[in-house]
């Protein structure tokens, strides 16, 4: 493993369009960028067994999922020719409508950008411990199950 500092990706609450805004307009000086890519996940209000799903409480085992997401960051690092990768995911009580995740991914050309950002997500989705409990609109809950 490389002597890079391992990064937070967490964000307590939902991640702000202001955020998002911002990151994006802080590449504009950086132009050897020719391509970016962008994931945003956001929290469905999906009904399930007759009850609309109001929030989804994020929770993790955080050194774990860091330590996984670091390994992640290299492996992708050293199969795609990014310029930058930004990944951000909200932790504790996030509603319906509000941003969980944001992935970001920049490369002198879109497709490495495009498939980095994707290969991401799916990694993230399915290798690292972030669990996350929907809370329905009664209050009730279940854990979610990633598909």
């Amino acid at each position: 493993m490389s002597e890079k500092k391992i990064k937070n990706i967490f964000v307590n609450g939902p991640i702000s369009s202001a955020f998002i805004a911002e990151s994006i307009a802080k590449h504009s000086t950086k132009t050897a960028i020719g391509g970016h890519s962008i994931f945003m996940g956001q929290v469905r209000a999906d009904e399930i067994e007759g009850k609309t799903v109001s929030a989804i409480e994020y929770t993790t085992f955080e050194d774990a999922a860091l330590e996984k997401m670091h390994e992640i960051r290299e492996e992708i690092f050293e199969k795609y020719p990014l310029n930058c990768m930004h990944v951000h995911h909200s932790l504790g009580n996030i509603k319906n409508g509000e941003i969980c995740l944001f992935v970001f991914t920049s490369s002198a050309h879109r497709k490495p950008a495009i498939d980095a950002c994707t290969e991401i997500v799916e990694r993230l989705k399915a290798e690292l411990p972030i669990w996350g409990k929907e809370i329905f609109e009664d209050n009730t809950h279940q854990w979610k199950e990633n598909k």
